[in-house]
């Protein structure tokens, strides 16, 4: 089957592709570079389109000449201090480049199923692993713009009757990481030497999953049958501080790390907690995370 991915030469995206292919799929990705890599991805050049999903006549012809029977939409402006600081081009492209995407999609008989990352941003701050069913209240202008993201695969799905999975993406870290996200920065600044690190906040907890990890599920979400329209959290089902992550990478090391509190990393408006409620996901496709924080930082350090 032929699958197009939007933004698959990004952090998760370049972790799927190699899945898809593993699969037996026949992959073409749409990127426009501004944070993913073409080195990331084992693509021909003739199935990998540089362009903006913002360019309305590109994406329509892209998408007309390949005829997908998947669609796996990861394109977006994700990186929430960035969305907050530039709100119109987060909006712009995580909403209008979508509305380009699916219209183009709806003129493709082609087409069986459509995958849609969304983000746990879609929630309101809860203390609780937080379900599928969990009330929606995003905080931030990019939770916003995947909530809309979400209604316009579900008008898609109702005018359309595609198979259509949201997925609502939690914390991920892997390879291949482009934006300033806690993981990578601990990395970066490990990795150049240093043992005192500059953080912001210290206690809020996340539930980390790795891109592998991810890549596994978005797989077999995609191969399930006569789905309709139906939405899966995606997250490990465990909750870390950081403090905890970087206790992690001093199991790695072997060596002590001290933190000093940097105020201008610091979110004046925080969640304590994110954690996933991911049975939904399990009980329907029988995945399971193989990829625990410290399996995952040795990864990372090692590379």
């Amino acid at each position: 089957m032929k699958v197009l991915v939007t933004g698959g030469a990004g952090f998760i995206g370049s972790a799927i592709l190699p899945k898809l292919k593993e699969a037996g799929y026949e992959v073409a990705v749409i990127d426009n570079l501004s944070f993913g890599k073409r080195e990331f991805i084992d693509v021909p050049d003739e199935r990998f389109f540089k362009l903006d999903i913002r360019n309305r006549e590109m994406v329509d012809k892209v998408i007309t000449d390949f005829k997908p029977e998947i669609l796996v939409h990861l394109a977006a402006i994700h990186f929430i201090p960035y969305c907050n600081q530039h709100p119109f081009e987060a909006s712009d492209i995580n909403i209008r480049g979508t509305m380009n995407v699916l219209d183009a999609c709806s003129s493709v008989g082609s087409l069986k199923k459509v995958f849609f990352a969304s983000t746990a941003a879609v929630y309101p701050i809860a203390d609780l692993a937080v379900s599928e069913n969990h009330k929606l209240e995003p905080l931030d202008i990019y939770g916003l713009s995947k909530l809309v993201g979400e209604r316009l695969f579900r008008e898609f799905f109702l005018k359309t009757k595609v198979d259509t999975i949201v997925c609502r993406f939690f914390n991920a870290f892997g390879p291949n990481e482009t934006n300033a996200h806690l993981i990578p920065e601990i990395e970066k600044q490990i990795k150049s030497g240093l043992r005192t690190i500059r953080l912001g906040n210290l206690t809020p907890k996340r539930d980390f999953i790795h891109t592998y990890d991810m890549a596994n599920a978005v797989l077999k979400l995609i191969q399930l049958k006569n789905i309709g329209y139906d939405t899966f959290n995606l997250g490990r089902g465990i909750e870390y501080s950081v403090t905890e992550i970087v206790e992690a990478f001093e199991r790695q090391l072997g060596e002590k790390i001290f933190i000093e509190v940097d105020e201008a990393r610091v979110r004046k408006v925080e969640r304590m907690h994110l954690l996933a409620d991911v049975s939904k996901l399990k009980s329907k496709t029988g995945w399971e995370p193989e990829w625990g924080i410290d399996e995952g930082i040795m990864n990372l350090l090692e590379n």
